[in-house]
Order: structure tokens, then sequence, then C-alpha cells
């Protein structure tokens, strides 16, 4: 199942990276992809400006040792806005993938920092944020899916579906456990309960069909899955699948910390309680609490804001 091309690897050289880019060249290996790896250099005085590029391409090479003299793997130092060139090198480029150590691990409880939270909001291509050290082989993969029990909508579907490609390839590849969860609200609960003459019974009764709904739901992601990857493949992976009742912002991270989850799979894609869908306030809410690293997926036709021309 060989799903990246031509991978970018953004060296962070304020942590221990070694294990995120040994994990890099390994899946560059494995799916017969490009890599670059890259660093970032914030724009100086021109007369040190040059010096300073060419020590940063020796540190890069320096990092590169390790793994032989590897023809699909070269290195470039990015000068400029962090996140604006990294998005421009994507898009000059056409990587399929971004990987990445998170900036400052264990500040408090945020694992990503702002050049992190930056490339997951505006990154046209998956971003994979790893928290250090990396395992080399990942246990568990959690994929996060939002379901509309009401309707389909073809941009959740597509997403959903790049979800379930890239969380069971990396499950079969690691020989992990693949869940999956959806976090579902009854959105009217709290108005019944308390400003309807609704009895207990009733409000109990609504929350159920509501359960019920989002189940059916599920069961349609379940069935998308088993078609994706084939009987064959689908019995090897044999999937959990979790219906959590609350916020998606604390169901999926919570399930993340229970199932002690080495990657989580999702789209910075949110639903709001209107019509429409949007990227930001709840996709960035569960990226911020969750413990392990992170892929994140856009969904289709997402044009990113920063442009080459800038």
């Amino acid at each position: 199942m060989k799903r990246f091309r031509n991978i970018l690897y953004v060296s962070e050289p304020l942590v221990d990276q070694a294990s995120a880019l040994t994990r890099a060249v390994s899946l560059a290996a494995r799916h017969e992809a490009k890599l670059t790896i890259v660093s970032t250099l914030t724009k100086i005085e021109p007369e040190y400006q040059d010096e300073e590029v060419a020590f940063q391409r020796q540190a890069l090479q320096e990092l590169a040792v390790p793994y032989g003299q590897n023809p699909n793997i070269r290195t470039d130092v990015l000068v400029g806005s962090a996140f604006r060139e990294i998005i421009r090198a994507v898009l000059r480029h056409g990587y399929d993938l971004v990987i990445k150590a998170a900036e400052n691990p264990g500040f408090i409880q945020r694992l990503f920092g702002s050049t992190d939270m930056h490339l997951l909001r505006k990154c046209p291509c998956p971003v994979w944020l790893m928290k250090v050290p990396e395992t080399p082989h990942y246990s568990r993969i959690l994929a996060a899916v939002d379901v509309n029990p009401v309707r389909s909508d073809e941009t959740e579907t597509t997403l959903n579906s790049e979800i379930l490609a890239l969380a069971s390839a990396l499950a079969v590849s690691d020989g992990a456990a693949l869940h999956l969860v959806h976090a579902w609200e009854g959105f009217a609960e709290g108005i019944v309960r308390r400003w309807s003459d609704k009895s207990p019974d009733e409000v109990a009764t609504y929350v159920e069909m509501e359960r019920l709904r989002h189940q059916g739901a599920l069961s349609r992601i379940e069935d998308s899955l088993r078609k994706q990857v084939g009987e064959e493949l689908y019995g090897q992976l044999r999937p959990r699948y979790h219906l959590q009742k609350g916020s998606p912002q604390r169901e999926i991270s919570a399930m993340a910390e229970k199932l002690q989850a080495d990657l989580v799979v999702m789209g910075t894609l949110a639903r709001t309680g209107v019509s429409g869908l949007f990227i930001g306030n709840t996709a960035e809410a569960i990226l911020e609490q969750l413990p392990c690293s992170v892929l994140a997926i856009k969904p289709p036709g997402f044009v990113s804001p920063v442009k080459l021309d800038e």
C-alpha cells in the first residue's frame, strides 16, 4: 500500500529528532519515495546569510550520514518565515507528506508549537507531527472520523476515505491495532431537558434515537473500510470501533489516552452548528490535547492561504 511518493522532512534542532528522522527514512524506503530533509533559517543580514546557509547545509548532511549514500535522500535550507517557506516548498515541489518532530514536547500539555499549528492549519498536504522520542513501530493507531447521520456529504466522505486509507496502511505496515472513533452529541438534549415539558423517559428516547442514528453512520464507515481494503486485509486488520457520546474535543483525546495510542489520524475538518464545514475550532482543540503523534489531513479542495508569489 504505497501512499507517498515525495516526502518532506522538516528538521527540528531543538529536540532529539533522531527517532523521528529514522521513521521518516524508513517510511520513504517502504514507499519507494523521495525524501527531502530541510531546515529553516530566518532571514538575516546579507553578509552573514551565505555563511549561515552553508553551516545549516553541513548540519543537514551530518544528520543524514547514518542513512548512507541514499540517492533518494536530498537536503535543502529554506530561508524566510518557517511555516511559509515549508508550505511554499510543498507547493513548488509537490510534496505529498510533511513530517516533523513536534516543537516543545512536554511544555505544560501543549504538544504542538506555533510553526506546527500553522502547518496544521495551512499546509495543503498531510502533516505528520511526531512526539519524540518516536517509537520505531506503532502498537495502536486511532483514526478519528466525523459522519453526518442524516445525509452524506461528498467532502466528508472523501476525507473519511483518506483517513481510513492512511490509518489502515500504517496499521498494516507496523502490525498495529487499528481503532476507529466517532464522537457524537445529542445537540438538542440540553434544550429538551431544560425548556420543554418532555418527561425524562421522552428525553432518554430522544437521546437513544440520536445514538442509533450515529451508530448507523459508523456502521456505514465500517462497510466503507471493508470495501476499501478488501475482505482479506480487513480480516487481518480486525479494526475496533468506538462510538463515544460527548464533544469531539474531549472524547477523541480521551480515547487516545485510554488506548495509549501511538498515532491519531484525523482530518482538520470540523462541523459547525449551522450548515457548512470549516477548518478550525474543533480540530485545533483536539490537536492541542492529544498525548501522541498526529497525522492530520486536509479536506479535498483545500487551498492554502500561503501563495508562492507573496
